[in-house]
């Protein structure tokens, strides 16, 4: 069933991405070798026949940024794609955070200019603090309760591929229309992400503010310097973001975004 897995899809689901995946036996095992190993806790079954199983290796660590061309065809492509997934594709690239994280955007989680997600909601069980430049409060409709991107009004928007799919073909559209050989290599949403951080310490923002930024508790925030400093920094937080958003909207509309300055502790009361 794992080998099934990982050469063509889980038996009994149809697959998003046909062909051979890395990720979907290791998935599949770990779910199975979870139930497996309840059952046998409570004496239902005499082993867990997910013992001893190698568990599938991992793939290869992506590295895919979008480089300012394509962040420029990304966003004038999600404007295109109109609501509601234009506008969450664009909060993920402005904001760095994960994909059900903004999908799963609620009314009650926003106070302000800042956007608050409790720890039900984030990978690593820790509620996170979201500053928002003014660019991303543009993109988030008015919402009187409930989650904020719906076609339903009782669970988040889903077919993110097809959305993505679409996204990309009006990637290339724009590109061709400014460069007709114009290629777009393939990228993931959560590439996205990636693309956030990189841009945010390649503009001089600190290691340890971006992985605030992105609630990331590893590298600078891990350890004993992660346990003791519980510091949030959300000013820093806060000029971080703006700066990011300042400088994608100058790659949008083809001029130098403005120097942002970063707070500084000197003289701070």
């Amino acid at each position: 069933m794992i080998e099934e897995a990982r050469r063509f899809a889980v038996p009994g689901i149809a697959p998003r991405s046909p062909g051979l995946s890395e990720s979907r036996p290791r998935n599949l095992l770990a779910a199975l070798s979870t139930m497996f190993g309840w059952l046998h806790e409570r004496r239902k079954i005499e082993s867990n026949p997910c013992a001893g199983l190698a568990r599938p290796k991992a793939p290869p660590a992506r590295e895919r940024t979008l480089s300012g061309d394509e962040l420029r065809w990304f966003w004038l492509g999600c404007d295109k794609l109109g609501q509601p997934f234009g506008p969450v594709f664009q909060l993920l690239a402005l904001t760095g955070q994960r994909l059900r994280e903004v999908g799963g955007m609620r009314s009650d989680e926003l106070d302000g200019d800042t956007w608050e997600i409790p720890s039900t909601r984030t990978k690593n069980k820790r509620p996170h603090k979201v500053p928002l430049p003014e660019l991303a409060r543009r993109l988030i409709p008015e919402q009187s309760d409930g989650l904020i991107f719906t076609t339903t009004g009782n669970t988040m928007v889903s077919g993110w591929s097809r959305a993505k799919a679409r996204l990309d073909k009006a990637m290339l559209e724009i590109a061709r229309s400014e460069r007709a050989n114009a290629k777009i290599a393939d990228w993931e949403l959560h590439d996205l992400r990636r693309t956030a951080v990189t841009g945010m310490a390649e503009l001089g923002i600190a290691p340890h503010v971006v992985e605030l930024c992105v609630n990331h508790i590893s590298g600078h925030r891990a350890g004993v310097a992660g346990i003791y400093n519980r510091s949030e920094l959300i000013d820093e937080r806060r000029a971080a973001f703006v700066r990011w958003a300042a400088h994608v909207e100058g790659l949008v509309g083809g001029k130098k975004a403005k120097v942002v300055d970063l707070p500084s502790k000197r003289g701070r009361k």
